[in-house]
């Protein structure tokens, strides 16, 4: 067998990561479209991360330069699979004892659109824009993430395609609503294995009957949010929404509580709060019923909008006739606060991947161009984490840590943090805090990752058009600069 061509070497510790992702790329341009295009997504840039900005090269003026057009190849026409470098990915957290999964953790649900004009791109339609709050011409996307008190990262994402790309519309086979998405998403995740406690989801996918019911086929408890007001059949004088039977609830002060049990939340920062959790009665739901409606929020007499949640679980009551035969351990108020506690993280990554990884600055128009700069984008993301969790294992300290210092990692957990489990580890994620890029890290403290790419970046320069000959030139030196 011919022996591969060397390829020029990512920076810093960039290398080592995307020299693991080798035996899934075929050709050295792939492997070097790799690197080129993971360091400028780790990149701080004042710009957003499209083709151009990713070279390091000027936006229009320089969109035909060698180093952008190889870029265009590597996302649009060359031949390597997206599926095959996120199984790689998730392999490589997977077989890390500081990043697989255990059951203590949580699969959520969300989804994310991002603005996007006209209608040749894949997937694009007019439908809601939840980070801007309005409806928008945008490209949706499912995701599926996993979360614990200290570690969150993706799993898989599948673009949603609205109904009018179909020639039947959603009478058409090939249609897949959101909910139906997610449902193959969740099948996904357990055919790596993931394990997990729960799958979480808010309410756009908690109100939906059928992705409840696909849930329960997979064989995976769940703990979904409802929205306050969602109306149901019910006998005239019983309660209809899930507000009103939040209010039906006995209720007299703190101490006298009632129907209600204090739970108190923990936050990676340290601090606490008292919130207030019960068993509401709607419908079919009960806390002796297959499904409960637990109602969490920071005061009972008002139900405060912001501060209140409406969950619905399958996981049984403790002391519930039906905790005997459910296939579920039973979960008390705390523990149904602390999963669906976990299921901001998915907010967070969404921050970090957009803000600072440029998920939503692609300028492709295919679906395979689009799944693969998802894919890409996951695998920068997934290497701050990396990165920084080995720097921090390895950095000499006490031999045991103090209660003081483990308060941050108890989170919503308790006793979690501190002891009994493999993935225990410092509160920081990564060392020495910078104030901008912040990336994967909820700490903020995994900037010092991209210090450290630019630091052992070259210094090659994309040549600008009036230095450029009119022959052809060698390529500039990738990757390019970084500033």
């Amino acid at each position: 067998m011919t022996a591969r061509l060397p390829c020029p070497p990512a920076p810093g510790p960039l290398e080592a990561y995307a020299a693991c992702f080798d035996e899934v790329l075929s050709s050295l341009a792939q492997r070097r479209g790799f690197r080129e295009y993971l360091t400028g997504l780790l990149a701080p840039r004042d710009r957003n991360k499209t083709l151009t900005a990713l070279a390091g090269a000027e936006p229009i003026a320089q969109a035909q330069h060698p180093a952008v057009q190889r870029l265009q190849w590597f996302l649009s026409e060359s031949p390597w699979d997206p599926e095959r470098i996120n199984a790689r990915r998730l392999g490589m957290l997977l077989a890390e004892a500081a990043t697989t999964p255990h059951e203590r953790g949580v699969l959520v649900i969300d989804d994310s659109g991002d603005r996007k004009y006209g209608t040749a791109t894949a997937h694009v339609g007019h439908q809601w824009l939840g980070r801007w709050g309005k409806t928008e011409n945008c490209v949706v996307t499912v995701t599926t993430l996993w979360a614990d008190e200290h570690l969150y990262y993706p799993l898989h994402a599948q673009p949603y395609t609205p109904a009018h790309h179909f020639v039947r519309g959603r009478n058409d086979p090939g249609f897949r609503t959101k909910p139906q998405l997610a449902a193959d998403l969740v099948r996904q995740a357990l055919t790596l294995p993931v394990a997990c406690a729960a799958v979480v989801a808010d309410c756009a996918y908690g109100d939906n009957e059928e992705f409840r019911v696909e849930l329960r086929r997979t064989g995976l408890p769940y703990v979904v949010a409802l929205k306050p007001h969602k109306g149901t059949w019910a006998r005239e004088m019983d309660p209809h929404t899930p507000v009103d039977a939040a209010q039906a609830l006995a209720w007299g002060g703190p101490d006298d509580p009632g129907d209600w049990t204090a739970v108190e939340r923990h936050f990676r920062d340290g601090h606490t709060e008292c919130w207030w959790a019960a068993d509401a009665r709607l419908a079919g739901w009960g806390p002796d019923r297959p499904t409960r409606l637990v109602v969490a929020t920071t005061d009972p007499a008002t139900l405060p909008e912001k501060t209140t949640w409406y969950l619905t679980t399958d996981l049984p009551r403790p002391g519930s006739p039906r905790a005997k035969d459910s296939p579920y351990q039973a979960a008390d108020y705390a523990e149904i606060v602390r999963l669906y506690g976990l299921r901001t993280w998915v907010e967070q990554s969404y921050k970090q991947i957009k803000d600072e990884l440029g998920w939503a600055d692609f300028q492709v128009r295919s679906d395979l161009a689009i799944r693969r700069h998802q894919a890409l984008v996951c695998c920068a993301f997934s290497f701050c984490w990396r990165q920084g969790l080995t720097e921090t294992l390895s950095r000499p300290g006490p031999a045991s840590a103090s209660a003081t210092d483990m308060a941050p990692l108890r989170a919503d957990a308790g006793e979690r943090g501190a002891r009994g489990h493999p993935n225990t580890r410092p509160a920081l994620v990564a060392a020495s805090p910078a104030g901008h890029p912040q990336l994967a890290d909820p700490g903020d403290h995994a900037a010092t990752l991209v210090a450290g790419l630019v630091g052992c970046a070259p210094t090659g320069a994309v040549a600008s058009p009036a230095r450029r000959r009119r022959r052809r030139s060698r390529p500039v030196p990738v990757p390019p600069t970084l500033s």
